[in-house]
């Protein structure tokens, strides 16, 4: 019995033009693997949170933690970044000096693998990774907040931080400006855009700085005056 070619066999494979019925199957497959990888890092902690005040998680660039730390480098007082996803602007606040550094994050896998990074860098028991709801979280000790959030939620969140924030707290908020609030700076450009706010007034319920003025548009290599 004469045995198949394997290099005829590959040829003949690589020519064969796939049917529709196999393009719907690979599609298929690909959309229950890409809703897999969803259900198992993303959706756990979105079933305790009501449908308004869900944000998908998207990491922040290299670029959009550096704006950040650009505006809070120097700062005292507790830092925290809410919804910090894997932890990278954490433990890149920390390595700054920006200390202590706080992360609230409501997914399961995203907190572990926060503390999965910080045990590589050699961090554990110098940053810390809660699993909490940002919603629930009590901001009246803190000094620095990031927040990266989508902007179907920033209103709200305008409401938690000026009931909550002490007087000379700041916010930087990344891809997207608080809606009422004016910014004291601006870095970088496009989605790479950080805003600063200051909180003004004294006691825990916290003001943001007037509108009357205009913000300070920071000079990157790739920012834009505007």
């Amino acid at each position: 019995m004469e045995q198949d070619d394997p290099a005829e066999a590959l040829t003949e494979l690589r020519e064969r033009q796939p049917s529709p019925l196999e393009l719907l199957q690979v599609a298929a497959g690909s959309g229950l693997a890409v809703y897999g990888v969803w259900a198992l890092l993303l959706q756990p902690g979105f079933r305790r949170v009501p449908l308004r005040l869900q944000v998908p998680y998207v990491g922040a660039s290299a670029r959009q933690v550096e704006h950040v730390l650009s505006l809070l480098r120097g700062r005292p007082g507790k830092t925290v970044d809410l919804g910090s996803g894997d932890g990278r602007i954490v433990l890149a606040a920390h390595r700054c000096g920006l200390r202590p550094a706080v992360g609230y994050e409501l997914n399961p896998w995203l907190v572990g693998l926060a503390r999965l990074r910080a045990w590589r860098a050699g961090c554990v028991g110098s940053v810390r990774f809660h699993r909490e709801d940002l919603w629930k979280v009590s901001l009246r000790d803190c000094h620095n907040v990031s927040v990266f959030l989508a902007p179907s939620v920033l209103p709200l969140l305008e409401d938690k931080l000026q009931a909550e924030l002490p007087a000379g707290a700041r916010v930087v908020s990344g891809r997207f400006p608080l809606p009422t609030w004016q910014p004291v700076a601006v870095v970088g450009e496009g989605l790479d855009r950080v805003w600063a706010y200051d909180i003004h007034r004294g006691g825990p319920a916290g003001q943001a700085v007037p509108g009357s003025g205009s913000a300070s548009v920071l000079g990157t290599p790739n920012s834009q005056t505007g």
